[in-house]
């Protein structure tokens, strides 16, 4: 058990012939026993202080251990967060890729369609065309023919033959009544 102040104030010592001197061994006793409670105030003082210290340091490892790991989960995230963008980026970039084959696929069939369409509406043209040529050609052709004057001179003396038969009528049907 250590010594206490109080120990050293009631410390007996034995006399004996030639020892030392009373009053100064007293004197310097109560001198010890001042200065031992000075050790012991400061000594408590300090082991406070080394308390209070731990606490702190102890508040601040908790703080750099939350730290630490909220920067740890930080990280992870981070990395979860670049690795689904990448993921995503590349989902992204093929989608529009196969868009883009499909569109230039279906342009490239509605291109060849509209070809074939072009090229058969061509040949129907030309068809038309020699068509049309034939039968204007044979239309001109009748025009020039003398058929065209026949029927001309034929109405004429058709005209004339019905006039007089209506005439023939007109008279006749005078002379009846």
């Amino acid at each position: 058990m250590p010594l206490t102040p109080l120990d050293i104030h009631n410390k007996e010592f034995t006399k004996s012939f030639r020892g030392y001197d009373e009053d100064e061994v007293n004197e310097f006793l109560d001198q010890v026993v001042k200065d031992y409670e000075i050790v012991i105030r400061e000594k408590r003082a300090l082991e406070e202080k080394v308390n209070q210290l731990n606490e702190r340091l102890n508040h601040f490892t908790n703080i750099e251990e939350t730290l630490n790991k909220s920067i740890l989960v930080a990280q992870e995230t981070a990395e979860e967060l670049k690795s689904n963008a990448a993921k995503e980026s590349k989902l992204i970039v093929k989608e529009a890729e196969k868009n883009a084959d499909r569109i230039i696929n279906e342009a490239l069939t509605k291109s060849r369609q509209i070809s074939i369409e072009v090229e058969e509406m061509k040949k129907q043209a030309k068809v038309f065309r020699t068509r049309l040529k034939m039968l204007v050609e044979a239309q001109l052709e009748m025009i020039n023919t003398d058929d065209w004057d026949n029927l001309f001179e034929m109405e004429m003396d058709d005209l004339a033959e019905a006039e007089e038969a209506e005439e023939n009528l007109v008279k006749y049907s005078k002379s009846d009544s």
